[in-house]
């Protein structure tokens, strides 16, 4: 398995390096053509995204880590609306700055910073509690070393261009244990949410979904 991953990523790492070689060579002669390309691998990226991360909602809400109404789906078309939708609403904030660079730096910086989170729960959990099954490992030097650039590359822009947008994406990432501590780990106001989870189930024609959807 780790030998599958190693060469897939090698694979990956050299087109990626081979069309961009390629891109700088040919833009005067096939520019246009690289443009499309360009553009059809950022809808699929895009679209990629879109339904990954969704299903991402879906089963952190399906293992009670967010709202009940994430882990429905559509009682016809039995796909994940409700965490789509939420998907869309969370893309289309992320495009209030308007411009292009700063939404690229910002989409960066959050996903760089939940990598070092992720990475810091790894290890975290290889040191205190090496007993847990691990179907899948990997030298633990790897996430060390993924972990260090995932905090170089948090705080590089920020040393670099310090900016108070990035204060504004650190406290759009924090808002979320807002909702999260009071209203999930706590279940507060249970009636409300419970009021509110059925009107959103009526609205969107949503029920809960089986396990192996």
């Amino acid at each position: 398995m780790t030998q599958t991953v190693v060469i897939a990523i090698s694979l990956v790492t050299g087109l990626y390096l081979l069309v961009n070689v390629n891109r700088h060579y040919l833009i005067s002669i096939w520019g246009w053509i690289m443009s499309v390309a360009a553009a059809l691998s950022a809808f699929g990226s895009l679209n990629g995204s879109l339904f990954g991360v969704s299903r991402m909602c879906f089963v952190a809400a399906r293992e009670g880590h967010m709202p009940e109404i994430l882990a429905m789906a559509h009682v016809h078309r039995l796909t994940p609306s409700p965490a789509l939708i939420f998907t869309t609403i969370i893309s289309l904030v992320v495009l209030i700055p308007g411009d292009f660079q700063s939404i690229v730096n910002y989409i960066s910086f959050t996903t760089w910073f939940f990598y070092a989170i992720t990475l810091s729960g790894l290890l975290y959990l290889r040191i205190k509690k090496p007993e847990l099954p691990r179907p899948y490992t990997v030298p633990i030097i790897l996430p060390i070393l993924v972990l260090i650039a995932a905090i170089f590359l948090v705080l590089a822009p920020i040393i670099d261009s310090p900016q108070i947008e990035y204060l504004y994406v650190a406290l759009f990432i924090f808002s979320g244990v807002i909702v999260y501590v009071p209203f999930i780990h706590y279940k507060l106001c249970p009636g409300l949410l419970t009021k509110l989870t059925v009107f959103l189930q009526l609205f969107l024609e949503v029920a809960p979904a089986e396990k192996n959807l």
